[in-house]
């Protein structure tokens, strides 16, 4: 009798099947230029579903810049970065694009910060504006190679003597010693 009650006790919880958890297979984006739904599996990236949400969109539609969790109403908007995972906040909470037409605060999303040095793009503007104004083969670049000329043919003339001279310096070598 002692025995059973024991048993009875330390029965294992019977645990939920892997598809029955509480958190849905997927996440739902709304895309604010087409109206339409997506649905993404759950710990997508927000960068990977923004460019799906864009190759999607029919000519003439806004892209969407990056995803934001809105709840009507009360709470500040979740904006997810392109590396953040998308996740469903619940109740009350949707996950919507945002695009250009959303209106403030955009253009410092969209514009590059202004640089206090050139970008490599306007320096090889500037190098190439300098360039044109010289003249392409100056008299001192075709001197420096009629010069390389000069010492390819002396170095080339002291190889040959030597080599032509090569046997009679092994022959005087050979009877001096």
């Amino acid at each position: 009798m002692a025995e059973k009650e024991i048993t009875q006790g330390t029965d294992p919880p019977v645990s939920p099947p892997c598809h029955a958890s509480t958190f849905p297979p997927y996440v739902e984006v709304k895309c604010k230029s087409s109206g339409k739904r997506r649905r993404f599996a759950a710990g997508t990236e927000a960068g990977f579903a923004v460019s799906v949400i864009n190759r999607k969109l029919d000519a003439g539609q806004s892209l969407a810049f990056f995803i934001e969790a809105v709840k009507q109403g009360e709470e500040e908007p979740i904006c997810f970065g392109p590396n953040s995972v998308l996740v469903d906040y619940g109740d009350g909470w949707s996950l919507q694009t945002v695009t250009l037409r959303d209106g403030v605060g955009m253009r410092e999303f969209i514009s590059p910060p202004k640089l206090p040095f050139p970008s490599p793009k306007d320096s090889r503007n500037s190098n190439l504006a300098q360039r044109s104004a010289q003249p392409v083969m100056s008299l001192m670049y075709i001197g420096k190679i009629l010069l390389a000329f000069v010492f390819i043919f002396v170095i080339g003339a002291i190889f040959t003597l030597f080599l032509e001279n090569l046997p009679k310096l092994v022959l005087f070598i050979n009877s001096a010693m």
